[in-house]
């Protein structure tokens, strides 16, 4: 598995301990930024991890910010993507069982370390169950048109 990840400059410091913790996983990713922790705007660090997704360069992508809002909103208008917010294990499991969810967006202001680092894993461990989700998957990517 390839993971994309990035952040603004809200969710440095939650990006830093999830790539912490892919590195303990041994899984492989790349890092979007942002380099430091100068104000950015999130669309632009949103837009590279939600198109290697789409485009199948990465498996999946993790996106951090202030709150998860405004890089979820950003990653879901790239065709392809179904971004969930998530700020809880259950969620982590939820989406990806029920929405086949290929980026991941959560709120360094929101969370802690801890919980974030179980939601990832969760996330990264639970694979989708296909059958009815599956026409519904469908039926989202219609919407996009």
């Amino acid at each position: 598995m390839k993971i994309a990840i990035s952040s603004d400059h809200g969710g440095n410091n939650l990006r830093k301990e999830i790539m912490s913790l892919l590195d303990e996983l041994q899984i492989s990713y790349e890092d979007f930024g942002p380099k430091s922790d100068d104000s950015v705007d999130y669309p632009d660090y949103a837009r590279p991890v939600a198109d290697g997704v789409a485009t199948g360069k990465f498996d999946r992508g993790i996106l951090i910010c202030g709150t998860g809002i405004g890089m979820s909103i950003a990653a879901n208008k790239v065709k392809g993507i179904r971004c969930a917010l998530v700020h809880d294990v259950f969620s982590a499991k939820a989406t990806r069982c029920h929405n086949d969810s290929n980026v991941l967006a959560m709120g360094e202001r929101v969370i802690g370390p801890g919980l974030a680092r179980e939601i990832v894993k969760a996330w990264l461990n639970t694979d989708f169950e296909g059958g009815r989700h599956t026409r519904r998957i469908d039926k989202i990517s219609e919407l996009e048109g």
